[in-house]
C-alpha cells in the first residue's frame, strides 16, 4: 500500500497493519498517523520526519480481514508479491535456525 492508501483507510475508518497483525496503524488526536505494536504499546510514525518515506515496505502494510475482526495471522493476507514473513517462494513455512538441544 502506498502512503496515501494507508491515510485513506485509516481515514475510511479502515483497520491498517503493518508486517503483520500486532501492528496496528491508526491515526491520534492530533492527526499524526502512527504504527503501534499492539502487546506493549511501542509506537513510532508512520513515516520519517519529512513525512514522505514509509517506515516500512510498501508491500508489508495491508487492510485487516473482513467484518469479525482481523485474522491471527499476516499470511491470511497476500501481499501483493505473494509473499508473507516467514514464508519462503512456493508458499513453504521458513524454518528457524535456532539451536536445537
Amino acid at each position: 500500500m502506498t502512503l496515501e492508501e494507508i491515510k485513506a483507510a485509516i481515514d475510511a475508518g479502515r483497520t491498517v497493519h503493518w508486517a503483520n497483525t500486532g501492528y496496528r496503524v491508526h491515526k491520534d488526536s492530533l492527526g499524526q498517523y502512527l504504527i503501534t505494536f499492539e502487546p506493549n504499546g511501542s509506537t513510532i510514525g508512520l513515516t520519517d520526519r519529512s513525512g514522505q518515506r514509509l517506515n516500512g515496505e510498501e508491500a508489508e502494510f495491508f487492510i485487516a480481514g473482513p467484518e469479525g475482526g482481523d485474522e491471527n495471522t499476516q499470511d491470511s493476507h497476500p501481499r501483493p508479491d505473494g509473499q508473507g514473513r516467514g514464508v519462503v517462494p512456493g508458499g513453504k513455512v521458513a524454518q528457524s535456525f535456532r539451536r536445537q538441544r
